[in-house]
This record gives structure tokens, sequence and C-alpha cells, in this order.
């Protein structure tokens, strides 16, 4: 299929019955009011009601399905909930965010109606940046309701799912304390609280196989029918032939209207991100296989600060010569840059967003097809996992090569996630560079056995996206990495000089306030990153003086691999003694692997330098974690 710069330009303008909320939050359109919007859209602004009943008697809702969402998954299932329970059960749902309501009229809301809670845990048992306040008042001493009763909730009728990685100690740990609280107070869960690990790479399926379950429970609690679920638009899409390119009110690619309009101000954040310019970027290696990039993104010229250990989140656009289909956005708007700025067309497909576009498929063969994939678990794996299908490629595997001309443009807001924000460990100090965050990251290249002729790997969005800035910086004049086409330009070329979209998200991994500790660094790869950041730190400097040791372990080169935790189990007399003056452990990098195994060579090191049971020396490493005294930074 064609690049994105050679879609037909046409521009749109979305009168939305369904997921302007989802893509825009709906500040900016006057527009039919979405039936599953969230909570700002629908309203939850300043000086408007934080009171979720009002809210759903307002819009004359029964179900309320509310969110705590880091990286945008959550928020997916949110909606994907909504709209499920409408199209089978024919629930008039709503999704909401948590941090634009207050919950103390919890106890209000009567039991024929149903709150949902869709709760990511971030971090060791952290919760979400947008469920931060919501955290903190169900967990108060003294929490309080509207009504004076006990127990406070017994009208709350509430489902859960979680949103996990099995590789923290505090797996789920957001959405076990919110069902712990909810049931201690009264309320009554329908179904399991179900939860997801991203740690075994099993959230999707997780997903499905809780929510099935969950549907027949919650059907049979309200009394419920289930009808067959047929797809319904829950917005319309309109050509308006009237704009064009030139239109000063089409986004091209800008994340909110004060972007579009050229007054952009702070704060800036995860909802308005920072257009920075780059100050310096370079390769610190090059291999046959592998780039890696050192990147300085200069914050002067913003409101932005950050503490050494803190994120750096880059906003790429998808690359332009990645066969699409039409596939989300502030509106009006042109196919071309929702594909561009919107939409994960480079990701894996859903196997639930398989089941419906069989009803669109091009003949009853392929409809069979797409049936059978949506549906076996088993067989959607063994046709998909070793190929790295993203929504172009899966429709063209699964069809043989037939155009499919019948699917409706909404089917794919719908089903596709929003192109979400990568998030980076900071590789610099903020006490030696208060205005410029250093990133240090290898730029994604997979190979995909069944494309290894082609030589067509699976490439990363973003690294490669920073890959293309690099060369524009240095005077490449096809900054085309691997023919990746990406718009540098930014939308209007508004990121003309070689800039990037960018926050900061602040986290709790931060050196010990006394410098006299010792530390423990633990950093394959990229890992290293934020202990670049550590090592740049002054007063640890003073006190380590020639007491900084670097201990290297090569995986790549030589006959035998070596990895960290083999080095740590070389030195286990030493790691012991460092423990017991209450070293301070900092691990980056891979959590399937490297985090598990380094978790696991920790335990067994107590347990034989200090002849104790494993189960005691775990002990000891949980009560490690507890105390900040061994803290993570990983990612899977």
């Amino acid at each position: 299929m064609a690049e994105l710069d050679t879609l037909d330009v046409i521009v749109l303008s979305a009168i939305f019955v369904g997921t302007v909320a989802y893509f825009t939050k709906g500040k900016y359109w006057s527009v039919a009011q979405d039936p599953y919007a969230n909570a700002f859209s629908s309203g939850a602004k300043a000086g408007q009601s934080r009171s979720i009943l009002e809210k759903m008697e307002e819009m004359g809702k029964n179900c309320i399905i509310l969110y705590g969402s880091q990286t945008g998954t959550a928020e997916d299932y949110a909606s994907r909930l909504a709209k499920e329970g409408k199209s089978r059960f024919g629930l008039e749902t709503m999704i909401a965010d948590l941090e634009d309501y207050d919950f103390d009229n919890l106890d209000a809301i009567p039991n024929d109606k149903v709150v949902m809670f869709v709760l990511a845990t971030y971090g060791e048992g952290e919760p979400t940046d947008n469920a931060v306040d919501f955290h903190e008042f169900l967990n108060a001493e003294d929490v309080q309701f509207s009504e004076d009763r006990t127990p406070a909730l017994d009208n709350l009728n509430y489902v859960a799912f979680g949103l996990g990685n099995n590789t923290y100690e505090h797996y789920n740990y957001m959405v076990r304390n919110v069902d712990k609280i909810l049931q201690k107070l009264g309320a009554t869960r329908i179904g399991e609280a179900g939860e997801g690990d991203d740690g075994t790479g099993t959230m999707e399926e997780d997903f499905l196989a809780w929510k099935e379950p969950m549907w027949a429970a919650l059907a049979k609690k309200m009394a419920l029918e289930e009808r067959e679920a047929v797809y319904e638009p829950t917005f319309e899409v309109v050509e308006r032939d009237s704009l064009t390119v030139e239109s000063p009110e089409v986004y091209l690619g800008e994340p909110n209207k004060i972007h579009l309009e050229g007054t952009v101000k702070g704060p800036f954040n995860a909802h308005n991100p920072y257009i920075a310019p780059i100050a310096k970027s370079l390769e610190l290696f090059s291999a046959k296989d592998r780039n890696c990039l050192h990147v300085d993104v200069d914050i002067s010229g913003s409101n932005l600060t950050y503490q050494t250990g803190d994120h750096i989140a880059i906003w790429p656009n998808n690359p332009g010569a990645e066969p699409t289909a039409k596939v989300p956005f502030p509106t009006p708007t042109t196919y071309d840059a929702i594909a561009r700025y919107h939409m994960e067309i480079c990701a894996p497909v859903s196997r639930q967003f398989l089941a419906t576009l069989a009803a669109f498929a091009p003949n009853d063969q392929i409809k069979a097809e797409m049936t059978k994939l949506g549906g076996d678990k088993d067989y959607f794996h063994e046709q998909t996992s070793e190929h790295f299908f993203n929504i172009s490629r899966l429709l063209h595997h699964a069809s043989g090569g037939i155009k499919w001309t019948n699917v409706p443009f909404s089917a794919f807001i719908e089903g596709l996630t929003k192109l979400q924000p990568r998030y980076y460990s900071i590789s610099s100090s903020n006490l030696v560079q208060p205005k410029t965050i250093s990133i240090t990251a290898v730029v994604e290249s997979q190979e995909v056995p069944s494309r290894a002729a082609e030589k067509d790997p699976f490439r990363g969005v973003a690294t490669n996206y920073l890959f293309a800035l690099k060369q524009k910086q240095n005077g490449d004049p096809d900054p085309t990495p691997f023919g990746l086409s990406y718009e540098i330009e930014g939308p209007r070329s508004k990121y003309t000089g070689v800039r990037v979209p960018m926050h900061v998200r602040h986290s709790n991994f931060k050196l010990p306030s006394d410098p006299s500790k010792p530390i423990i660094l633990i950093g394959p790869g990229t890992g290293v990153a934020p202990f670049r950041g550590f090592s740049e730190w002054e007063e640890h400097k003073k006190v380590l003086g020639d007491k900084f040791e670097l201990v290297t372990a090569f995986s790549r080169d030589g006959a035998k691999k070596v990895y960290v935790q083999h080095r740590l189990r070389e030195r286990s007399k030493e790691i012991n003694e460092l423990l017991l003056k209450k070293a301070y452990i900092y691990v980056c990098g891979d959590a399937a692997n490297m985090a598990r195994e380094v978790h696991a060579g920790l335990i067994q090191i107590i347990a034989e330098q200090r002849g104790i049971p494993e189960a005691k020396a775990e002990e000891i490493v949980k009560n490690m974690r507890s105390a900040n005294q061994y803290q993570e930074d990983v990612w899977s």
C-alpha cells in the first residue's frame, strides 16, 4: 500500500457519538454527546460537577468505567468494556478518568447502577499519576462519605480489573488494594477481580479470559439480557470538502488546540508536550545490527524540571514507509495526520479487534478465517506470534492480499489504541545539567523469522524516530533510517530546527539521602542510563573518591556469554558484606529476565553467605524493597 504522504488528503470532521473523548478529551469541539465519553469531555472541568452520581444521572448512564492508566492500556480496556457493555447487554455506559472526579459520594450510587474499575499499578505498587488522589482518598484512615451509615458502601456494585507486572513484588497492588477496601466498606463485587500480567506477556489474554465470566455474573446480577453484538459505529465521520490542509482550523498532527493556534504555554505534561530543541545527538556505537543513541534535549525554554532518576517521555510519529490501512485525534483533521500522529498502527493487534473486523471481510472464506483468529486463542497465537503483525500486515496476511474495501474508518478508530508517548530513563543529573535532559537508547530492531529473507525486521517507532532526528541534526541529507520516513519537521513545520515533543514523568528511583551509604548499581545495556546520572551527583562523588568500581559483563563478545547475574555470583562475599552495611541496590533494565534473575541471585547470595534458609533470605530482600533499599526501574 502507499506511504502515508500519498494518502488522499481528505479533511475530516468527526460528529462523535463515540470516542471523541478517548482521543481528544473533548475540549475543543461542539459535538454530539459521546455515550461512552470520559469525564473530561463529559464536563468534569473547573467550575463543573465532580460528582460521579450527578454526571451519571445527567447523562442517563447506569454503568461507569473508571480507569487509572499510565501508558494508555487501562484506558483502552475501559473503552472496550464500555462499548461491549452497550452492544451486548444494552448498558448505558461511559468511561471516566479517575482524576476528574471526587469519590465521597460513592455511597450514594444506587444498586441499580454499576461502577467498574480498570486500574494499572505503576512500578513498585504505586498508583498511576491520574489515580493518586483516588488512592489517597480510599486509603485515608478517616475516609468519609456523603452519608453517615455502616457499612458505608453497602449499595455499591462494582467490577474490578487490574493491570500489573509480576516481576515487581507488589504485583497488581492497586486492584488488590481497592478491592480489599471496597469489600471492607460493604460494597458488592460482581465476578472475580481480574488481573492482567505484563510480566508474562499475557495481559491481553488475561483481560479477555476475565471479562467473559464477568459479563455473565453482571448479567445475572442486573437482570440483563444478552443480544447479538452487531457492529454499531460509535461516531460518524464526515468528509468536509470545504476544508483543505491550508485551513487554519485543520489539525495536521498538533496534539491540542494551543499547539494548533500557536499559543503554546505550560504546564507541560502528559496532555500538553513541550516541543524541545535537541541540543546534541550522537551514536555511542554502531554495529551491524545495533545502533545506540545519546540525545541531549534542551528544556531551558519551558517550566519543566527533573530529578536524577526521572523519566522523559518522547511523543513519536509513525513512519511514512510503514504500510497502513485507512486508520485517530483532534478534529477536523486528515487521514494522513491521523495515521501519523494518533494511532498505534505499528503495534500488535488485539484478538478481540479481529473478531470485529470479520464482519467486513472481503469474502466468506476470509470472514471464517478472521472469526477463527478472533475466537480461538491458540490458533491466533499459532498464526501471529512469530510474525510481529501490525494491523496492515495482518489484514494482508489473512486475505492473501485481497483488498479490504468495506471496513468503516470508525472501526479502526475504535479498535486501534492511541499512539502513546514512549518513556526513557533519564541518563543525566539535574545537578550537573538542570536544563538539559539526556537519553541513552538502543535503536529497536528485532529480526522476524518469517521475513528474514526480505531483511524486514520489526523496528521500534520511537527509537527510530530519534535516530532520524539524530541523522538530521548531524547533516544527513536523507534522514530516513532503514527507509523509514518520519515527519521530522512536525505538523506545519512547527518542529523546525530539530525538535521533539516531550514531557517529564517523575519517579521514585532515587539515590539515598545519605551519600555515605554504599550503593550497588546493576544495569545491563541501556539499563545504565539512570546510573550515568547518579554517578554525576557531586555529593556522592566527594564521598566515593576512588572507591567507585565498574564491573563489566559481556554477553555478545567471546565464546561464553556473561551476564550481570554471573558477576554478582562471582562476588557473593563482597555483595553480602555491602548489604550488611545497609547498601542500596538499584536495578535498571529488562524486567522479564534480568531483573528476575538478579532478584533470585541476591536471595541465593544472602542465604549462602549467612547460612540461613532461602525463605529467610527472601524475607530480608522483601524488607529491603519495603524500605526502598532495593529499587527497580525496569520494563518488559
